[in-house]
């Protein structure tokens, strides 16, 4: 556990005191309580439809490629490792996907 000293406006310590006292547990109880559900609040797992994350594959991927010159993401694609599709896969599926697929004049 570690340790954190809180300086609060004196209101605010009295409110806080107050409503520990209603929910019957220690001031330090309350607080931590409510930073958690804060906390838990803030990283809500959220479904995302097919088009959004593939939006947000395409995103994250053009980030990254504009960080790279021209002649680097050309000489990773070339050195990248041919490998045959696994059986059982569907056959006319491509990757990248045509909505992930950068065309460079």
């Amino acid at each position: 556990m570690s340790r954190l000293t809180l300086r609060l406006p004196e209101t605010l310590h009295q409110k806080l005191e107050r409503l520990a006292r209603r929910e019957s547990v220690s001031l330090h109880q309350y607080i931590l309580d409510a930073l958690k559900r804060q906390a838990a609040s803030a990283y809500k797992v959220q479904p995302v439809s097919d088009e959004e994350a593939t939006r947000q594959q395409a995103t994250a991927l053009l980030q990254r490629l504009g960080q790279r010159t021209f002649r680097e993401i050309e000489k990773a694609l070339a050195e990248q490792e041919k490998v045959k599709p696994e059986k059982g896969l569907k056959k006319g599926l491509t990757w990248p996907p045509p909505a992930l697929i950068i065309r460079v004049p």
